[in-house]
């Protein structure tokens, strides 16, 4: 009797995350696209926050104004993402840049919440050297989504997404 082989790996680690980070004040509970919060929306299988009032409520709390990635946001943005995965080791598959966040596919020995601050952090530190975001600008929301791939074909889609599932007409990296 012939058996197919079937590639099975037991794995400890994910070989790779999809990391999307958004600017800060850009996507508010209650938005339209659906959202999740950190206690009964942010379940498995859990509908998003329904929209409503909370967006307006979310908008007048913020006490600054949305920050948005133009052109040359994005230009260092990309560079820093860039200079950082080349020191820390990162792998990385794929990235694209937006106006208001950023995705990147990336292979890294950290916990993709390390990963996703040192780019928050490396990015922040050089638009504020550059005179792009003051001292007390808010540049990013809180946390983000960290989503585990754990195998080539889960790569391969995150990739796909990344560089072509995204729309519009911004250059891609």
């Amino acid at each position: 009797m012939k058996r197919d082989y079937f590639d099975l790996q037991e794995r400890t680690e994910p070989l790779a995350y999809l990391i999307t980070f958004r600017c800060y004040g850009t996507w508010l509970h209650g938005d339209k696209r659906g959202s999740v919060d950190r206690k009964r929306y942010n379940r498995y299988g859990a509908p998003d926050i329904p929209e409503c009032k909370l967006k307006e409520s979310s908008s007048r709390a913020m006490g600054q104004a949305p920050f948005v990635l133009g052109h040359q946001e994005r230009r260092i943005a990309e560079e820093v993402i860039r200079e950082v995965s080349e020191h820390r080791g990162y792998g990385m598959f794929a990235l694209s840049i937006r106006t208001n966040h950023i995705h990147v596919v990336v292979a890294a020995s950290h916990s993709p919440e390390r990963v996703m601050n040192d780019f928050k952090a490396y990015i922040t530190r050089r638009f504020r050297k550059l005179g792009l975001a003051s001292a007390k600008r808010k540049v990013w929301s809180r946390h983000g989504s960290t989503k585990y791939l754990w195998t080539e074909d889960a790569i391969e889609k995150a990739v796909d997404y990344v560089l072509n599932g995204l729309g519009g007409d911004f250059k891609e990296f």
